[in-house]
């Protein structure tokens, strides 16, 4: 049985919100809530698509035959207008890179939050279970030895 994807949607991440949200990976929970963010705005996903597509070697091909063309058919002597599209083309490629990089570091902010907090309650809850290990320790010296376990002072020299 073969799957729908290409052998290369297997080695590149899947960062186009609809793309996350439809597939049926586990994903952190942060993830999915940026994807659904990203999502629902669509200049985000305008935004997306474009720097997809940008950082491509569909990209680079594209750009490759249409320069070829330009420079070799459409314009005796490219130079001018050819600068001036690349300079306004590199302008907004840049815009849209800070955009992702924007975007990307608040998610990694977001993704961080929430793993300290899931960390925070992971060590209270920890702890609290050692307390409780160590109140029943404690009964069951009183009940079968009958006496309180000693306690133990961790500054204390051994």
């Amino acid at each position: 049985m073969t799957s729908k994807r290409s052998e290369t949607d297997w080695h590149t991440p899947q960062l186009i919100p609809r793309r996350l949200l439809r597939g049926n990976s586990v994903h952190h929970p942060i993830v999915l809530a940026e994807a659904k963010r990203r999502g629902g705005n669509l200049q985000l996903r305008l935004a997306d698509r474009i720097t997809t597509f940008a950082g491509s070697m569909q990209f680079v091909w594209l750009h490759v035959a249409l320069f070829a063309v330009w420079m070799l058919f459409v314009e005796r002597s490219p130079w001018p207008t050819l600068t001036l599209a690349v300079s306004l083309e590199a302008i907004f490629l840049s815009t849209f890179v800070m955009i992702g990089q924007n975007r990307q570091s608040a998610f990694q902010q977001a993704k961080a939050d929430h793993d300290f907090h899931a960390q925070e309650l992971e060590l209270l809850t920890n702890t609290e279970l050692t307390r409780q290990i160590h109140v029943l320790t404690e009964e069951l010296h009183k009940r079968f030895i009958g006496e309180p376990a000693p306690r133990s002072d961790p500054g204390a020299p051994t």
